[in-house]
C-alpha cells in the first residue's frame, strides 16, 4: 500500500469521509513523521487535517502519552468554547489513535499559521512566554497525577548526575581523560543544579500539568500579526514543575548564540530576551503562583541549562548512543556552550531574579 493509500485510510478511521486531494510532507521536528493531508468539503472548500506517524521507539508507551494529550487537550477546549484550541479527532470507538502494524497514527485540526525557529523580535518572544504561561493557566485545576510521566525521572537532575557519575566510572568510550575540567565544573555546581528537584522532593514546589519542550518554535503565531495562536507539540506534557518550562524556554531562547555553537566565549544569557519571555509568562502565570515558585524561577534557568550539560557529557562519555550528532566531538560542543552559557546565568542571576520580581509584581 503506497502513503496515499494509507494516509486516506487512516483519515477514514478518524471518521473523515470527504474528498482526497494528496498530502504534503511537514517537516516538524526530528522524531514523528508529519503530514499535511487534504480534502475538499461538499460545498467545495478546501479542508486539512496534520497526521502524524508517532515514533514508537522514543515513546515506548504511545498510548498512554495519547490519552494525557487527549485529557489536556480536551480540558483546555472545554474552557474555550468557539476559540481556537489544538484538537485531536477520535476513531468510532472514541480512540485519538490507530495501530496499524508497527504504525502508531494521529490525527488533529491544522492550523494555517507560521513558527520560528530563530527569534530577534522581542514581541514574539513576549507572545511565545503568554502562550507558554497561559497553557499552565488553563490546566492548573487539572488534577496532574491524571497524567502518566512520558518519560520517567525526564527533570530528575539527581538522577541525571548518577548516570553521569557511573558513565565516568565506566568510561566505556575512552572519553573521561579530555573532559576532566568540564566534570569538575558540574560537580562544583551539583547542588545549585539539583535545586529544583531537592525542592520537589521536600514538597516545596507544587507539581502541575507542564509542557517540557517550551521551545519557540513549539508555538503557532499569526502571519497577521504574530500573535500566539496555540502551543502545540504535546508529547512531553506530564506533571512536573513552573521552573521547568521557564528554565527550558530561557535556556534555548535566551542564548546569544545556538545551542552548539563551538565560540563559546559568545554563549551568554541576553537579558532582553529574558526579560520579554518573563513579561509574557508571568503576565499569566504571576496571580496563582506560589512565593517559592517566585524564588525559584530566575534558578531554573541555571538548573535546566545545567542538567542539559549533565546529559549532552553523559551522552559523550557513553559514545553517543542517545542524541544525534553531526561531529564525533558534537555532543562535547554542546556541552562547552552549555557550560559557557550556565555559567554566564550564575553571573547575572541578582539581575535575572530582580526581573522575575518586577513581572509579578506588575501582574498581581
Amino acid at each position: 500500500m503506497d502513503l496515499n493509500e494509507k494516509l486516506l485510510q487512516v483519515c477514514r478511521l478518524f471518521r473523515i469521509d470527504y474528498e482526497y486531494l494528496g498530502y504534503e510532507t511537514i517537516q516538524m521536528g526530528n522524531v514523528n513523521r508529519t503530514y499535511k493531508v487534504n480534502f475538499r468539503l461538499p460545498d467545495g472548500k478546501p479542508k486539512s487535517f496534520l497526521v502524524q506517524d508517532v515514533n514508537t521507539y522514543a515513546f515506548r508507551n504511545p498510548v498512554g502519552l495519547m490519552d494525557n494529550i487527549d485529557k489536556v487537550t480536551e480540558h483546555i477546549r472545554s474552557k474555550k468554547p468557539g476559540q481556537l484550541a489544538l484538537h485531536f479527532h477520535h476513531t468510532a470507538d472514541r480512540k485519538t489513535y490507530v495501530i496499524d502494524g508497527s504504525d502508531f497514527w494521529r490525527m488533529c485540526n491544522y492550523v494555517p499559521a507560521v513558527t520560528y525557529n530563530v527569534v530577534t523580535d522581542l514581541n514574539i518572544v513576549r507572545n511565545a512566554g503568554k502562550a507558554f504561561g497561559e497553557f499552565q493557566t488553563d490546566l492548573a485545576d487539572f488534577d496532574s497525577t491524571q497524567l502518566i510521566e512520558t518519560i520517567p525521572g525526564f527533570h530528575n537532575t539527581r538522577k541525571r548526575y548518577e548516570s553521569l557519575w557511573q558513565a565516568v566510572q565506566e568510561d566505556p568510550a575512552g572519553r573521561v581523560a579530555e573532559v576532566q575540567e568540564e566534570l569538575k565544573w558540574l560537580r562544583s555546581v551539583e547542588d545549585q543544579a539539583c535545586i529544583l528537584t531537592d525542592l520537589q522532593n521536600a514538597g516545596e514546589l507544587p507539581l502541575r500539568v507542564t509542557h517540557n519542550d517550551t521551545k519557540i518554535n513549539n508555538v503557532l503565531f499569526s502571519p497577521a500579526d504574530n500573535s500566539a495562536m496555540v502551543v502545540i507539540d504535546l508529547d512531553t506534557v506530564m506533571p512536573g514543575l513552573m521552573g521547568h518550562d521557564f528554565g527550558d524556554a530561557i535556556r534555548f531562547a535566551g542564548n546569544f548564540v545556538e545551542e552548539d555553537c563551538p565560540e563559546y566565549e559568545r554563549a551568554g544569557v541576553n537579558l532582553d530576551v529574558f526579560r520579554a519571555f518573563a513579561e509574557g509568562f508571568l503576565s499569566r502565570t504571576a496571580p496563582s503562583m506560589t512565593d517559592k515558585e517566585v524564588e525559584t524561577l530566575a534558578i531554573s534557568c541555571f538548573a535546566l541549562t545545567a542538567e542539559l550539560c549533565v546529559r549532552f557529557l553523559d551522552d559523550y562519555i557513553r559514545g553517543d548512543k542517545y542524541f544525534n550528532i553531526k561531529s564525533p566531538d558534537h555532543n562535547l560542543v554542546r556541552t562547552r556552550c552549555q557550560i559557557a552559557l550556565a555559567k554566564d546565568m550564575l553571573k547575572k542571576m541578582d539581575e535575572m531574579d530582580r526581573i522575575v520580581q518586577e513581572c509579578v509584581n506588575k501582574s498581581r
